[in-house]
C-alpha cells in the first residue's frame, strides 16, 4: 500500500496547492478515455502523497466527487447565481446585464462565464495590485474557506469572502471552487464511480471493498480516509447514513429478456427517496443523498403515528409522488415540482400538493443488511413490512412474452406513468451502480424542432470538436420577448460521428462570436430534440427546461422559420398536466400502487 504522511507528521505549511490541484483536474477534464482520466487522477494523489498530508489526500477525493462538504455534514455554502454574477461584474468593472448575462447564456454555465471574464477582463487598477501577490492556497486552506462560506449568514459576509477569492485565486480555481460549493459532480467527465476506481488503483486495494465502504458510509471522503489509514474493514452500516442508490439501465430490446426470471413494475412519475426509520427517528434522503425530511413532513408524521413500527428499524428505497388521497390518484410531476426545493412547506402548499411515499425495495431490516439477498427475498420482506406498518408499496407482476410486456407498457402510459421497470428476481441490490439487473422501458414524452444557438467544445473522446449544444425555441411572435430565440435545453448525444463531423463543418459558417470554448451561432441548424419530460424552471428565461434532451434527428431539410415556439412548449406541458389519471380504486388488480389496508 502507498504510504501517506499524517497531519501530525506534516509541517505547518504544505507545498501542494489548490491551484495545482485544479490544474490537474483541468487536465483530467481534457483527457480522452476513462482509464486515462483515472491515471491522471492517480498521479495527482501520488503528488500529494509526496508533498502533502493524509488530510489533503482525503480532500482531493472529496472535492472532485462530492464537492466542498462531506455529504453527511449537513453543510451547504451555495452562492446565488445572480449574486455571483453581480459581484464578478463589479470586480471586473463590467455591466451585469450587457456583458455578464450574455456570456453566461453563451456558455450555459455561470462558473465558466466567470472564469472566462476573469481571464479576459482586467479589473480596475485599484484592485489589480494584488493579482501578482496571490498566495498559493492549499487544499486545507480551501476547506477552511468553504467552512467560512457555509457559516456566513448574510450576503455582505459572503461577498467579503468571495472578494477575497477574486483577489487571491486564479480564474480556474474560482470556477472549480464555485462548482465544489454547489456539491456533487464537477462536470469534468470524472464521476464518483471513476474516483473510486482511481483510489483503488492508487492504493492497490479491492474495488469491491471500497465500493461497499462508500455505500455504507455514504461518503467518498470517509471511504478514502478509511482506505488510506488501512481501516477499510471498519466500514459498517449505520442508520441515518444514506446509501448510494441502485440505478437502472435502458432496455435495449425486450426480445432478449427471459420473462420467467423477471418481475415488472410501473415506472412511477415522482422523485427517488430513501427512508431510514426506527422507533425514535425517521429521516428521508434524496437520490443525491441529501436530507429531504423537512420537505415532506407529512410522510414522516404518517410513519411516526404507526403503532406497528415499535421495535422495527429499516431502510426503504422508493418514490415520493404527488398523490391525492381522497381520490387515490397520482398527480402530475409538474405538481410535485412545486414541493421540490422547499425545505419548510406552508400549510397551503401541503394542502395543494399532498404527497405519498411508495416503497419498492428493502435495503435493511432490524439492522440486518439485505443488499446481497436476491430481489424475490427482499421483495417478500418488503411486502410483509409495508403491510404491517401501513406503508404504500409498488405492485409487481409477471408477464409471459414480449407482446404481454408491450401491453403492460401501454397500460402504464394510460395510467399516466412513465413506462415499466423490469427487475431480475435473483439480483442483489447493486448500490451506486447502473445495473442490467434493473432495466427501464420508457418512450420519449415528446419532441420539438429547435434551433442550435450555441456550440460548446467537447472533452475526452470528443476533444477538438464542438459536441455540446444549447438549443432554443422561437419567440419571434411572442410579445413577452425582444429576441428571436431563447434556450430550452442542452444536448450532447443522439447523433452519429458522421453527423457530428458535418455539424462541426456547418457551424463554422454560422459563428457570430466566440466565448472561450463556446461559439455563439446565427440561426441555421435545426435539430429535432426528444426528451423525457418538460419541467417548470423559474430560473430560465423560458420558464421551462427539458428533462434528458437528446438529438432525434438533425433536420437539414428545415430552416429557422420551422422551429417550434415557446407557446408549443407551454401547450405540451399543459397537455401532460391535463392527463386524467385513474383512481387506484378503479384499477383493481392492475393498480400500480398497493395502498395501506388493501
Amino acid at each position: 500500500m502507498a504510504e501517506v504522511t499524517t497531519q501530525s507528521q506534516a509541517t505547518s505549511s504544505t507545498s501542494y496547492s489548490f491551484r495545482e490541484y485544479c490544474e490537474g483536474l483541468n487536465h483530467v477534464e481534457w483527457t480522452r478515455g476513462t482509464k486515462a482520466k483515472q491515471g491522471h487522477f492517480v498521479e495527482i494523489l501520488r503528488d500529494i502523497q509526496r508533498r502533502g498530508t493524509l488530510d489533503e489526500l482525503v480532500l482531493a477525493c472529496r472535492f472532485v466527487s462530492e464537492g466542498a462538504f462531506d455529504p453527511q455534514s449537513g453543510l451547504t455554502g451555495r452562492l446565488g447565481a445572480r449574486s455571483q454574477g453581480l459581484w464578478v461584474s463589479e470586480y471586473c468593472g463590467i455591466d451585469y446585464e450587457k456583458v455578464f448575462k450574455p456570456c453566461r447564456t453563451a456558455t450555459g454555465s455561470g462558473s465558466e462565464a466567470i472564469e472566462l471574464l476573469l481571464e479576459n477582463m482586467s479589473p480596475p487598477s485599484s484592485k489589480s495590485d494584488s493579482t501578482n501577490k496571490r498566495p498559493r492556497w492549499t487544499l486545507l486552506d480551501m476547506e477552511d474557506a468553504f467552512g467560512r462560506m457555509a457559516r456566513a449568514r448574510t450576503s455582505s459576509q459572503k461577498k467579503e469572502l468571495f472578494d477575497q477569492w477574486l483577489h487571491e485565486l486564479s480564474p480556474l480555481e474560482i470556477k472549480m471552487a464555485l462548482r465544489m460549493l454547489g456539491g456533487g459532480s464537477l462536470r469534468i467527465g470524472f464521476e464518483t464511480r471513476s474516483v473510486l476506481q482511481a483510489i483503488a488503483a492508487y492504493q492497490e486495494s479491492s474495488l469491491d471493498q471500497i465500493r461497499y465502504a462508500h455505500m455504507v458510509t455514504g461518503s467518498v471522503g470517509e471511504t478514502a480516509r478509511l482506505l488510506f489509514e488501512d481501516r477499510l474493514q471498519d466500514a459498517s452500516f449505520s442508520l441515518f447514513r444514506p446509501i448510494a442508490f441502485m440505478l437502472a439501465s435502458p432496455v435495449d430490446t425486450v426480445e432478449a429478456i427471459d420473462w420467467s426470471a423477471v418481475r415488472l413494475e410501473e415506472k412511477l412519475d415522482g422523485i427517488r427517496c430513501q427512508i431510514h426509520a426506527n422507533a425514535d427517528r425517521i429521516e428521508l434522503y434524496s437520490r443525491d443523498l441529501n436530507p429531504l425530511t423537512h420537505s415532506f413532513p407529512e410522510i414522516v408524521s404518517t410513519l411516526a403515528k404507526s403503532q406497528n413500527l415499535v421495535g422495527y428499524s429499516f431502510v426503504l428505497d422508493g418514490e415520493v409522488l404527488a398523490f391525492d388521497t381522497p381520490s387515490k390518484k397520482i398527480l402530475p410531476f409538474l405538481e410535485l415540482q412545486k414541493r421540490l426545493g422547499v425545505k419548510k412547506p406552508t400549510k397551503k402548499l401541503l394542502q395543494d400538493v399532498p404527497v405519498v411515499f411508495v416503497a419498492y425495495d428493502l435495503l435493511v431490516i432490524d439492522e440486518k443488511e439485505c443488499f446481497d439477498l436476491p430481489l424475490e427475498q427482499r421483495r417478500a420482506q418488503l411486502v410483509e413490512l409495508c403491510s404491517h406498518a401501513g406503508i404504500a408499496y409498488s405492485r409487481d407482476f409477471a408477464v409471459g412474452s414480449s407482446q404481454m410486456c408491450t401491453q403492460a407498457f401501454e397500460q402504464a402510459l394510460r395510467h399516466g406513468n412513465e413506462g415499466l421497470m423490469i427487475k431480475q428476481l435473483g439480483s442483489p441490490y447493486a448500490f451506486g451502480q447502473r445495473s442490467q439487473h434493473w432495466q427501464k422501458l420508457k418512450e420519449p414524452e415528446g419532441s420539438l424542432d429547435t434551433i442550435v444557438m450555441y456550440a460548446h467544445a467537447g472533452s475526452g473522446k470528443r476533444g477538438g470538436l464542438y459536441s455540446d449544444f444549447t438549443l432554443g425555441v422561437s419567440v419571434i411572435d411572442d410579445d413577452r420577448f425582444s429576441e428571436s430565440y431563447i434556450p430550452i435545453g442542452k444536448a450532447y448525444g443522439g447523433y452519429t460521428n458522421a453527423e457530428l463531423a458535418r455539424m462541426n463543418k456547418e457551424i463554422k459558417k454560422l459563428i457570430v462570436e466566440k466565448f472561450g470554448p463556446t461559439l455563439s451561432l446565427r440561426p441555421g441548424i435545426v435539430v429535432e430534440l426528444e426528451f423525457d419530460s418538460i419541467q417548470v424552471n423559474s430560473r430560465t428565461k423560458a420558464g421551462y427546461t427539458l428533462r434528458f434532451p437528446r438529438f432525434r434527428a438533425i433536420r437539414w431539410d428545415l430552416g429557422p422559420d420551422d422551429v417550434d415556439s415557446l407557446r408549443d412548449v407551454e401547450r405540451l406541458a399543459q397537455a401532460k398536466s391535463a392527463i386524467k389519471r385513474p383512481s387506484m380504486d378503479t384499477l383493481g388488480e392492475s393498480a400500480p400502487i398497493i395502498m395501506p389496508g388493501e
